[in-house]
Parts: C-alpha cells; sequence; structure tokens
C-alpha cells in the first residue's frame, strides 16, 4: 500500500529493476544460451569417446571388459569384433558388407532395446548397410561370404555419432555367456569431457594385449580441451557483463531512493513524531523496495526473454533466470539500505519545524 501511495518512486524504480534484468538476459543471457547449446552439443557422447583399434595379432579379446568395468569414470564400454563380409542371401553376388558382433552391458547406448531377441544370429543394419544389401527393409537374411553361417537382419539402428567409424554399419549383439572372442576395437564413453584423457590411460593400462605395437587408440580430447576453453571465455565475458550492469543499477536506485527520501523527509518525520521507530522506518523502505523490485524483475525477464524467442536466439536456463531475478531483488534492496537509514535519522522537531 505505501508503494501505492508513492507511485513516482516505485514506477521509476520499478523501470530500473526491469531494465536491468531485461539488459543482462539480453546481452549476458544470451550468451549463457549459446554457451549452454554449445556444450550441450560438445557434451554428447561423440566427443566423450575413445577408440581403441586392434589389429588380428594384438591378441585383445572380449575379456576387457571385465577389467574395464573395474574402472571409474566410464560410462559405457563396447567390444566389437573383427569384421566379417556378409552378403544378401537372395544374391551369390551381392554387395559384401563387414558385420561386427559386439558385446556390451547396455544396448541401448547403441539405440537398441533392452532385451534382444535371438541367440547372438540377429543383426540390426543402418540404412546406409541395408542399402549396399539390397534390403528394401531392416528384414531378411545375410551369409558369410564362406558361406558357413549366415544372420537374419531384425531391425534397423541409427547411427550414433561415436560409431560413425564403423558404417557401414552391421552390428549382431552378442549375449554376455559367448565364450572369449578376439575384439577388433573397443569403444569407450567417458562419464564427463575432462575425463577423457585420464580413462584413456587407465584403459590402456588394462588392455591386456599379447603386442602394443598393434594397437591405436583415439580420443576426442581435443574437443574436451575446447569445451573448457569456451566455457571460461564466455562464462567470464556473461560474469564481467553481469556484474557492470548490477553496479550501475544498484548506484541508480539508491541514488533514486536518496532522492526519493529527500522529498519525503517530513512524511518520515511525521511518522517518526507518531511514535514510529528507526527500524519500522528502515523496514518500511526495504521492504516497499523490494516489492516494487520483484514486480520490475518479473516484468522485465518476461521481456527479453520474449524478445530472445522472437529473434530466435538460445534462451538461457530457467535457473540461470531465476538467479537473475533474485539478484536484481537484492540489489535494490541493498540499495534502498543507505537511504533508509537516512530517513530513519531525521530529526521529528527540525522536519515539523514550520519556517
Amino acid at each position: 500500500m505505501s508503494a501505492l501511495t508513492q507511485p513516482v518512486a516505485s514506477v521509476l524504480t520499478l523501470v530500473v529493476i526491469a531494465g536491468m534484468c531485461a539488459a543482462v538476459l539480453l546481452t549476458s543471457g544470451r550468451a549463457v544460451g549459446a554457451e549452454q547449446d554449445v556444450i550441450g552439443s560438445i557434451d554428447s557422447a561423440g566427443t566423450r569417446s575413445i577408440i581403441v583399434r586392434a589389429e588380428p595379432a594384438a591378441g585383445l579379446d572380449t575379456t576387457v571388459l571385465d577389467r574395464i568395468r573395474n574402472l571409474d569414470g566410464i560410462e559405457w564400454a563396447g567390444a566389437f569384433s573383427l569384421a566379417q563380409d556378409v552378403r544378401n542371401a537372395a544374391f551369390d553376388e551381392g554387395t559384401r558388407v563387414p558385420l561386427r558382433q559386439v558385446w556390451a552391458d547396455d544396448w541401448t547406448q547403441l539405440g537398441l532395446p533392452e532385451t534382444l531377441p535371438g541367440d547372438g544370429d540377429v543383426a540390426y543394419a543402418s540404412d546406409t548397410a541395408l542399402a549396399q544389401l539390397g534390403l528394401d527393409g531392416p528384414v531378411g537374411p545375410v551369409m558369410l561370404t564362406g558361406g558357413s553361417g549366415g544372420y537374419a537382419v531384425g531391425g534397423r539402428i541409427a547411427v550414433p555419432e561415436h560409431l560413425a567409424f564403423l558404417e557401414p554399419l552391421l552390428l549382431a549383439p552378442q549375449p554376455a555367456d559367448m565364450p572369449t572372442a578376439p575384439v577388433g576395437a573397443l569403444l569407450v564413453i567417458a562419464e564427463r569431457p575432462d575425463l577423457v584423457a585420464p580413462v584413456a590411460e587407465a584403459v590402456g593400462s588394462v588392455l591386456g594385449v599379447d603386442d602394443p605395437t598393434k594397437v591405436s587408440v583415439q580420443t576426442s580430447e581435443d574437443l574436451a580441451s575446447l569445451r573448457a576453453i569456451i566455457e571460461g571465455q564466455l562464462g567470464s565475458f556473461g560474469r564481467t557483463l553481469t556484474l557492470g550492469i548490477l553496479a550501475v543499477t544498484a548506484f541508480l536506485v539508491a541514488v533514486l531512493l536518496y532522492g526519493m527520501v529527500m522529498l519525503r523527509r517530513k512524511d518520515f518525520g511525521r511518522r517518526r513524531a507518531l511514535g514510529a521507530s528507526q527500524r519500522l522506518i528502515v523496514a518500511l523502505i526495504t521492504i516497499q523496495t523490494a516489492a516494487v523490485a520483484t514486480v520490475g524483475a518479473a516484468i522485465g525477464s518476461a521481456t527479453a526473454l520474449i524478445v530472445l524467442a522472437v529473434t530466435g536466439d538460445p534462451l538461457p536456463s530457467w535457473s540461470y533466470v531465476a538467479g537473475v531475478c533474485i539478484l536484481a531483488v537484492l540489489v535494490a534492496t541493498v540499495s534502498a539500505l543507505l537511504p533508509a537509514v537516512a530517513a530513519s535519522r531525521r530529526e521529528p522537531i527540525r522536519e515539523l519545524r514550520v519556517p
């Protein structure tokens, strides 16, 4: 109610806080939204992957998965057999496509259902593999080129970024109780980009191969470093800009409220004469300022988000928006303390004295 009786001060404070929130969200908020988009793409599984390639003479086999399970910082690991050429069973001279058996604890990372049919004899093909095999759909038999066996294609697999190196992709998931088999490629995904380097080193130490010279390790460590650089530069820019806007806003609110207090000094003098304590005067001004600032923060933030959405710019997270609003209200409230203390110390006799 007190804020309504002082419309000029209330409106000016509301406009300043709304402008502050809008300015922060349209500048550093836009940068934060862009940072979140970039970091989100960098943090995909492909940028956290460690690919180990092994030649047949290396001696890498599926027992490596048992040793990897004991390592920390790993989200997923899968082992792929050496490639076996298969063809469409309906064409003796059809295009050969490499098929790989795969062992893993979680098939969903490969875009497959948790429970798979068959007993290691069902394969899943990418669109590229299906086209090369001459299959109209993800169903049909394929034969090993030597004629010693075959698989039934039972579904389509969307190739994730971290499996693009195996295209054309044709995978035959194997049950966990299968006998030990040679491995031609090992894919490990770290939990976080900053863990890529230490996880790669740990994985290399437990490979247990016969000839380490026949093994190569490829990581996305450069992308992890890029993530840290982007996060650091954009974060520093956003913090500096936000602090500058907050400092200017705090100064404006303090000057505005001090001027309003001087104009209302007789009102505060009357309140003191009627028995109001200094604490009550301080509380009255700060609470009034906080209430007006809350409304202003909501209006300014909503306006900025609408502008960002209309222009197609990335939106910051809701936690960031809430943080800006809370910070704006705190800045306004703290800035009101000095004028509030000055108002509470006005002498009633001096302010009510008639010239």
